[in-house]
């Protein structure tokens, strides 16, 4: 039972992130003005961020919890290092990020608000993409 769990909200989140990137965000821009838009997608991003640290914690100790009852010798395996590595990609994606997006559109700081922007572009592709990850090798078993 836990193991299909695990693979419904691996597979829960990686919808999620795919409906935010392909359709809400492309969507808002392309409706709302530009301050309304970015408003309302700085929203999204921030319940994706709530999302992301329950979510992938979640995962984690879910894959601890399988590794103790197959009394497995492994410390790692896949299935731990993917939601690792999407709550890295939170943790410094938007709590790491996003003040210094802030600052930069406030005129401040040492990069463009342009760079950060792809950067952060950049650690949410990543993070959906180890999600993903995560959801097809769970999905499998």
């Amino acid at each position: 039972m836990l193991m299909r769990v695990r693979a419904l909200l691996a597979a829960l989140w990686s919808g999620f992130l795919l409906c935010v990137a392909g359709v809400a965000a492309p969507v808002a821009f392309g409706v709302l003005a530009r301050p309304e838009a970015g408003r309302y997608v700085g929203r999204l991003f921030e319940l994706d961020a709530q999302l992301g640290l329950v979510l992938g914690l979640l995962l984690v100790m879910m894959e601890r919890r399988v590794q103790r009852d197959a009394e497995s010798a492994r410390i790692t395996t896949p299935e731990l290092l993917l939601p690792l590595g999407a709550l890295f990609c939170v943790v410094l994606g938007y709590y790491g990020l996003q003040p210094l997006m802030a600052e930069a559109r406030a005129g401040q700081g040492a990069l463009s608000f342009g760079a950060l922007h792809g950067i952060s572009s950049g650690i949410f592709a990543l993070k959906a993409l180890l999600v993903l990850s995560l959801a097809w090798r769970t999905s499998r078993r």
